[in-house]
């Protein structure tokens, strides 16, 4: 499977992109306030091939990201905890070397994924979290039209033993119909 716009092309994350990916084990900043450490090409292997093994599993398709402007990869992405019961999924576990970072490449990830999301996989409700200090993060959810639904306090812990609280957004799937999905293609022109 592969989903593109003009700006990026995401590919479900295999374990050839190892490759690719090596590169940003010690250039994402964001692994920092990550609920996973990636500190080693060994992290990053195990990082994939439990993604791997997750996707093969059906909880999660994971991408790897090609920006398309500058003919490289840059980062990943990933649909994670689907459930289709309850027709819900979060969409996180997003990084990007820092040269995609404040680029088209996180709208246009983000607009693949959902419109892919609410229209073939008829999920109803996506679901990001992050640390409340990441407010880089928090803010590029907010600007693509998620809503803060609130925080659950002292809720994980992060590899360095901090407990951090994590704040929970969501995009029903009403909201992309009437009216964000557009806006969101409006942002990408």
């Amino acid at each position: 499977m592969i989903l593109e716009n003009d700006f990026v092309r995401l590919e479900v994350l295999n374990a050839a992109h190892f490759k690719y990916l090596k590169e940003f084990v010690h250039q994402v900043e964001s692994w920092k306030l990550s609920t996973i450490q990636v500190e080693t090409e060994k992290d990053m292997e195990d990082y994939i091939n439990i993604a791997i093994q997750n996707y093969h599993e059906k909880t999660q398709i994971p991408f790897i990201v090609f920006d398309k402007i500058t003919q490289k990869f840059v980062g990943s992405t990933r649909l994670y905890e689907i459930n289709s019961k309850n027709k819900t999924a979060k969409l996180g576990y997003t990084w990007y070397a820092k040269e995609a970072q404040g680029t088209k490449v996180n709208k246009s990830c983000k607009f693949l994924i959902l419109d892919y999301a609410f229209d073939k996989l008829d999920v109803q409700r996506i679901e990001f979290n992050a640390d409340t200090r990441n407010e880089k993060s928090i803010n590029a959810m907010k600007s693509i039209g998620a809503e803060i639904e609130g925080v659950l306090r002292n809720h994980t812990v992060l590899p360095d033993g901090y407990r951090r609280d994590t704040i929970v957004l969501s995009i029903l799937k009403n909201d992309w119909q009437n009216g964000l999905k557009k806006k969101l293609e409006d942002k990408l022109k």
